[in-house]
């Protein structure tokens, strides 16, 4: 075995003051010509150890670290804008309006969101979450023990800003153009260290208005093929956002070995919306309702809070345990008018509604080099929520159609308990080894005043593998392998026996339910890959995976009493399998009189097999089968400014969910481009253009049964979105 050499501490702290001391030379090299020495100087050389360390380089564990310039180098406004434009993540819904976030082609669900390494709480949505506040982007193809392997298709943790070195003063002011409707942005950051206590606050205001039509062209055909039904819903969606977030942390040093950290998220968001629907009924019957008009007044405040106390034990261990408290509350009006045709008010109905989500997470890991090369680690990760909803709803009507009173109250409890255990061996210089083992335990309970209560329990044992082998003879390239054993666990709104009601029951527009009967979904999943690194921060990498699935989970329409509902249910085993490649290029790093051009792509092609559902296109609902990215950015030498943009591709297609369900989309194209000045040193103006083809998005649901084919295309307008923000530091 080969045995690597550690510096000392004394030579550590040497090390970092190096760029401090290098910095003050320059400085004092500015003022003044450099006199010769009388004496002759002792020459010091420091080499290499003052680099930024490349998690994703020379860790064991595959992940890729999206840094804080990156996130905030586009202009974004949403996590949802920056997650797009890495290899094998894919955003679902509107292109330019955000939507879930998906790796590896997989769909919703599939995917653990993390923040601060953590499951994120109930009720959270990275749409609250502003890029300010974060400090870099973990993104995970293959699990670890010290996470949640609720991740079949990946792990994507975001770690919101910790750092504070220095005192710092930041505001940045931003104003968009969103189809004529004006919004703004502004963002803030403060930070200071006083002795043993250091500090940070980060938040954020927004507000903005929108106006977003779409079209609905229902279509039906009898058994022989022939058109009976010929419908045109026009929809227009018209409202108003605000929401402020506060992220504040506190670091209090107690000594040379113990740090407690208080880190804390509070959102607060309120939401204006009204929407109107109008059915154009051409050839056929009627619908039940041939228009509605809906508005939505909703309030939503989140906090989440944690405490971590974080102390250095003797021979390099270390150990640290975290509390965490969330709250959660939304309060929703929806009153609603329902109209038979001409213009007739058939039903007048309010829904009011409120919900609470609390509960608290406990953490903890201990840490130590147990052996020479070993990294060993084991630790526990707990949590309950508890979710309160009342639903209200009141319906009258002037023309004497049946109306429904309804009083609904619900109540679920989910309790979570993981242990886990993990080693990285550094077997050589080049060959590290990753030996991870987790049990997770997740445990629902529910009850209502209109249904039984519903108790679900699941457990999972998922032993992962993961080894990096640097190629001998190059510098540049290495290979990964991993194996990881994953679930999906299923949420607690599919296990409620809960219905909500369609205003116009169809087989493409059913009543939902859920199922208390669901099981969590297994995968065995397999990883490899091949990367080769380039001068100056360039790379190039091929990487492939396979995952088996069972008991899916896909969503069945039936007709039961006469209306059709959805509900989720295990079906069968799924097989899914992908390629992703990706390439950086600083032009200068191969040619060095070249522009200070960096270019960057990535193409991912996926694939799946449902073995229940009769094929063609039996593949797994909701996954994208080809996915990619082509971008560059561009600083000019001779004047401070850096342009850069971005273009994704997302293919859509044919999907058989059921032998009965069909569903389509088309491809999504989205060109995003950016522009940064510098005035100064601490003034800086970006302007930005999110979604500048403002391509329509079009998706397709069908359903055929003996009685013929029902078939909905949903045709939804986008807009170019048109941003500027003002950055100064202080």
């Amino acid at each position: 075995m080969t045995q690597r050499l550690r510096p000392s501490p004394t030579l550590l702290r040497l090390l970092a003051a190096a760029p401090v001391l290098i910095s003050s030379a320059h400085v004092f090299a500015a003022e003044e010509p450099v006199k010769p020495a009388k004496e002759p100087m002792q020459k010091v050389e420091i080499k290499g150890a003052a680099e930024t360390y490349d998690a994703r380089r020379n860790d064991t564990a595959t992940k890729i670290v999206v840094t804080q310039e990156e996130i905030l180098k586009n202009g974004d406004t949403t996590i949802a804008e920056v997650l797009k434009r890495l290899p094998g993540i894919t955003v679902g819904g509107v292109q330019g309006r955000g939507g879930d976030i998906r790796m590896r082609g997989l769909g919703s669900g599939y995917t653990q969101i993390m923040l601060n390494g953590e499951p994120a709480p109930p009720g959270f949505s990275l749409d609250s979450l502003s890029p300010d506040m974060i400090e870099r982007i973990e993104v995970m193809r293959a699990a670890t023990a010290e996470f949640s392997t609720q991740a079949i298709a990946g792990g994507i943790n975001i770690v919101l800003k910790k750092a504070i070195v220095t005192a710092q003063r930041e505001v940045k002011v931003g104003l968009q153009d969103d189809n004529g409707k004006l919004g703004t942005n502004t963002n803030f950051q403060i930070s200071d260290r006083k002795g043993a206590i250091s500090y940070a606050v980060g938040g954020g205001v927004t507000y903005g208005k929108f106006n977003r039509p779409a079209e609905i062209v229902t279509t039906g055909t009898n058994p022989a093929g022939v058109q009976n039904l010929s419908r045109r819903t026009e929809q227009t969606s018209s409202g108003s956002f605000e929401a402020l977030n506060l992220s504040p942390r506190v670091n209090i040093n107690l000594g040379p070995n113990d740090i407690i950290t208080s880190q804390s998220f509070v959102n607060v968001n309120r939401f204006r919306g009204d929407t109107d629907e109008r059915v154009n009924t051409l050839q056929g019957s009627l619908p039940r309702y041939s228009a509605t008009s809906v508005d939505i007044d909703s309030d939503v405040a989140l906090l989440r809070t944690d405490l971590t106390w974080t102390r250095k034990l003797a021979g390099g261990a270390k150990l640290e345990v975290k509390g965490g408290a969330n709250y959660n509350k939304r309060s929703t009006d929806a009153p609603s008018l329902q109209y038979f045709a001409n213009n007739v008010l058939a039903l007048k109905r309010t829904v009011s509604s409120d919900s609470t989500d609390k509960g608290f997470t406990t953490t903890g890991k201990y840490s130590t080099p147990l052996f020479e090369g070993h990294a060993l680690a084991t630790g526990w990760d707990a949590g309950y929520s508890k979710r309160d909803e009342d639903r209200i709803q009141r319906e009258s009507s002037p023309v004497g159609a049946p109306a429904v009173n309804l009083d609904q109250i619900y109540a679920a409890d989910v309790k979570r308990l993981a242990l886990y255990a993990q080693d990285e061996w550094t077997v050589t210089d080049r060959w590290s080894v990753y030996f991870g083992l987790r049990w997770e335990g997740i445990e629902t309970t529910s009850e209502g005043n209109d249904y039984a209560p519903v108790s679900n329990k699941s457990s999972v044992w998922s032993p992962l593998f993961q080894t990096l082998w640097k190629i001998p003879g190059s510098k540049a390239d290495q290979v990964r392998l991993g194996v990881s054993r994953t679930y999906k666990a299923p949420g607690v709104n599919s296990l409620i026996p809960r219905r909500f009601a369609s205003n116009n029951n169809t087989a493409t527009s059913p009543d939902q339910t859920g199922n208390p009967l669901l099981k969590p979904e297994l995968a065995w999943g397999l990883d490899l890959a091949f990367e080769h690194y380039l001068p100056g921060g360039g790379l190039m990498t091929a990487s492939t995976f396979v995952r088996r699935i069972k008991d899916i989970t896909r969503q069945q329409v039936a007709l039961i009493d006469g209306l059709y509902v959805s509900r989720p249910v295990n079906a069968g085993t799924a097989n899914t399998r992908g390629i992703e490649l990706e390439a950086k290029l600083p032009l200068r790093s191969m040619y060095p009189t070249a522009p200070a051009i960096e270019m960057r792509a990535n193409l991912s092609r996926n694939w799946s097999d449902l073995d229940s559902v009769p094929g063609p296109n039996n593949r797994l609902d909701q996954q994208t089968p080809i996915s990619g990215t082509v971008g560059a950015d561009w600083k000019l030498d001779t004047l401070p400014l850096t342009l850069g943009g971005s273009f994704s591709f997302q293919s859509g297609g044919p999907v058989r969910i059921s032998d009965r369900q069909y569903a389509y989309s088309i491809p999504k194209r989205s060109l995003d481009l950016y522009g940064l000045w510098k005035f100064t040193p601490k003034t800086q103006l970006r302007v930005a253009v999110a979604n500048a083809l403002h391509q329509d998005n079009y998706n397709e649901s069908a359903f055929v049964e003996s009685t013929g084919t029902l078939r909905d295309g949903t045709i939804t307008p986008t807009t170019a979105v048109v941003r500027a923000l003002l950055e100064m530091k202080f």
